[in-house]
């Protein structure tokens, strides 16, 4: 933050508008200027006049354009800014700032489950996945057999989780959805947060269970088992036969014990929900400086939600380790105008009405506030929606920008955990990977402290720095992939926010 006072946040000097603090009635001082009306909390007030057509600037960057004369003193917000397609020029590999990295042997360790082919995993679950819509119900069924009086039997098992979906037919057969879909149940497959794994089909469906295995290498074997009701003979038959099959799993996958693992094998998606004006102020430099930290140590962050890093997307390719990189992020963001403008849609869309009532007023600021979580290391590589990563350091993955289906391809993609920032008050939780919620305002974090598991807020109410609660979100990570449990955890979210990313059409 350039400067702050007891009204208001500037972010930089080159800035035509501030943040207010707290609500603003007419007539109280903002710099040199005072409100001509009400302004809410974390909305922009005008710094200076700003005429019809010029720009509006935030972060030291362009939030949009004024659609009217805006005068000194003026609140700034949609009804008098307009957004405008990014014409960007880019620069690639001008502003690479690598870490100091912390050597092998001086690495923070936490306690996880090391994999027979060498894959960490923080938590230990039974999946149980299916291959389409049809057959959500048996795999609810079989998950649901599975209660605390028996799981209790295994204390190293965290679950029996089924992830079921509403797709796998009436899809094309090959092309983005069906790739993006199999590179989803692959990268659920074959999580290290799973020690075993029942994939169930219905047998005729486009998406097919043995496409997949002979796609992607897998062999069947006594902790991954597959079965088709079809083939079974119906739904009762399959859902005993599964039982069945899970109660086999459970003393195998019990007998995973926890040992030190270094933080090199942190895999973390970085993601926000529900954000507001506070989010590129607080949580989100906190989130990035946490990743910062996380690169440091030999480990991975993964950006997504391409529409929300639109407008902000120059600053990362300066920060692409070479101009392939770059290109390949910036491809991204061609095909996004591209789907939305074929689907009659505008990348402006997002932001959503809360985040409006929040004070985003549109996606550049929304994106340029988004992209700070991750943190200024370089951008070391840049991943299809779903696609495993392999790079580590900090990455990018193309999803979009609602919050489950974004979530889903970064856990597919590896992650083993999920950090989650929020300035409305998301309630949003993850299996298998555990997701913690920073929250971007003191107000919000008190009235949600059953959700919220860090208080990001507190570097505006009480003078935290970035540093110190960047290192809060950091260690609060170590421990929760250790075992300790999250807020959502607590609260049993996680069951119902399995989204893979439907591209294309139903038919």
């Amino acid at each position: 933050m350039s400067s702050t006072a007891a009204n208001f946040v500037r972010l930089d000097a080159s800035d035509n508008v501030v943040t207010a603090t707290r609500p603003l009635d007419a007539g109280a001082m903002v710099e040199s200027v005072t409100p001509r009306a009400l302004i809410p909390r974390g909305h922009k007030i005008a710094t200076q006049p700003i005429r019809k057509g010029e720009a509006v600037r935030k972060y030291a960057q362009v939030i949009g354009y004024a659609s009217a004369d805006i005068e000194a003193g003026a609140h700034v917000h949609t009804h008098n800014v307009e957004f405008r397609n990014v014409a960007a020029e880019y620069e690639f590999s001008t502003n690479l700032r690598p870490v100091a990295m912390v050597p092998e042997e001086s690495r923070d360790h936490f306690m996880g489950y090391r994999r027979a082919n060498g894959s960490v995993g923080t938590r230990n679950y039974i999946a149980i996945l299916t291959s389409v819509n049809c057959s959500a119900t048996a795999a609810r069924k079989i998950a649901g057999a599975f209660g605390p009086e028996e799981l209790a039997q295994y204390p190293n098992v965290d679950g029996v989780v089924a992830f079921v979906h509403g797709t796998g037919c009436g899809m094309a057969g090959s092309g983005d959805g069906f790739d993006a879909l199999q590179r989803v149940m692959w990268g659920y497959a074959r999580h290290p947060n799973h020690a075993g794994v029942l994939m169930v089909g219905l047998g005729c469906e486009m998406n097919q269970i043995d496409w997949l295995l002979e796609a992607y290498g897998i062999e069947r074997g006594p902790l991954f088992q597959t079965m088709n009701i079809q083939d079974v003979a119906g739904l009762r038959k399959t859902v005993e036969l599964g039982i069945e099959k899970v109660r086999a799993m459970l003393p195998e996958a019990n007998k995973a014990v926890r040992v030190p693992c270094p933080a090199s094998e942190l895999k973390v998606a970085l993601q926000c929900g529900g954000s507001d004006a506070w989010s590129g102020i607080t949580a989100n430099p906190a989130l990035g400086y946490a990743c910062d930290l996380i690169v440091a140590q030999g480990g991975t962050g993964v950006l997504a939600e391409t529409p929300e890093i639109y407008g902000a997307e120059h600053l990362l390719t300066q920060r692409a380790v070479d101009r392939k990189v770059g290109d390949k992020l910036i491809k991204l963001i061609r095909w996004w105008e591209d789907y939305t403008e074929r689907n009659k849609g505008s990348m402006d869309n997002n932001p959503s009405p809360g985040n409006k009532k929040g004070g985003l007023t549109t996606i550049l600021e929304k994106s340029l506030g988004a992209a700070a979580k991750g943190g200024t290391t370089p951008l070391t590589g840049v991943y299809k929606y779903a696609e495993p990563v392999t790079a580590r350091g900090f990455t990018f993955m193309d999803s979009p920008g609602y919050d489950p289906a974004s979530v889903t391809g970064q856990i597919a993609s590896g992650c083993n955990l999920v950090a989650f920032t929020t300035g409305r008050g998301s309630a949003f939780g993850s299996k298998p990977a555990p997701c913690i919620k920073i929250a971007t305002n003191t107000d919000m974090y008190n009235r949600m402290t059953e959700d919220m598991d860090v208080n990001a807020g507190a570097m505006l109410s009480d003078g935290v720095s970035l540093e110190e609660k960047g290192r809060e979100i950091y260690e609060l990570l170590l421990r929760v992939a250790s075992g300790e449990q999250s807020k959502s955890e607590l609260q049993g979210l996680g069951d119902f926010e399995f989204v893979p990313w439907q591209i294309g059409a139903t038919m």
